[in-house]
């Protein structure tokens, strides 16, 4: 098996003749903690549409190891507050994630699969309490325990610290480091926070309007991204 997840070849996207990514060419590795970076517009939102395969680009390659129908990917998207009336508890909430979804009639491996999904996400304990009730931080780990419940080989974050405070930002990645080292999961991190990626990731993709720089985490320079949050 290749130490390789993906990798993307002289990649870019046009929008209204504005070229974005700019040949982007970049390996992830397996089991790796890669933070992608930049301000605004400059193409994370639709890099991350490409790997989820919502978007073709209009130029380059993208291949997955071995291939994209061999890799399950998770999603955790922005944090999007939920209204204190929803329904579904927080375990009924992350069985979404399983397809023909039916409580209780979920297979014995489905049970046992949430069932550890809610414990590494320590979720067990308000797993049957309403999610509209849950805190923010709450909340987004249950999208988190969501992502997780299909074991994916990629874990996509997009942006999904930005709404969190910053005791919230720093739990979900401690959260998240873990199954990283423990569950070898390749974790691709969307942010503006630089002090958290460098905190919790291994290397970065910096993108910017006119390039991008690929490197180890402790090469990424604060003062080199003016979109990065310095606190």
């Amino acid at each position: 098996m290749s130490d390789l997840i993906l990798e993307t070849h002289d990649l870019w996207e046009e929008f209204s003749e504005k070229k974005i990514l700019n040949n982007l060419s970049f390996k992830l590795k397996r089991g790796s903690f890669l933070s992608v970076v930049g301000e605004n517009g400059v193409g994370k939102t639709t890099l991350v549409r490409i790997i989820l395969g919502q978007l073709k680009p209009t130029h380059g390659t993208i291949k997955f190891f071995p291939n994209r129908k061999s890799i399950r990917i998770g999603y955790v998207p922005q944090f999007r507050n939920i209204d204190d009336e929803y329904p579904l508890s927080v375990k009924n909430f992350v069985a979404l994630s399983f397809s023909g979804y039916k409580l209780p009639w979920l297979s014995r491996q489905e049970r046992q699969q949430l069932k550890l999904v809610l414990q590494e996400t320590d979720l067990e304990k308000i797993a049957n309490e309403p999610l509209g009730r849950a805190s923010g931080g709450e909340k987004q780990r249950a999208y988190l325990a969501q992502a997780l419940a299909v074991r994916p080989d990629l874990l996509i974050l997009d942006e999904s610290t930005a709404s969190l405070d910053p005791i919230s930002k720093e739990n979900l990645l401690r959260l998240v480091k873990k199954l990283n080292v423990d569950t070898g999961v390749t974790v691709l991190f969307v942010t503006h926070d630089i002090p958290l990626a460098k905190q919790f990731s291994d290397e970065y993709l910096l993108l910017q309007p006119n390039g991008y720089e690929v490197g180890p985490i402790d090469q990424l320079q604060v003062a080199d991204y003016e979109g990065g949050q310095h606190v």
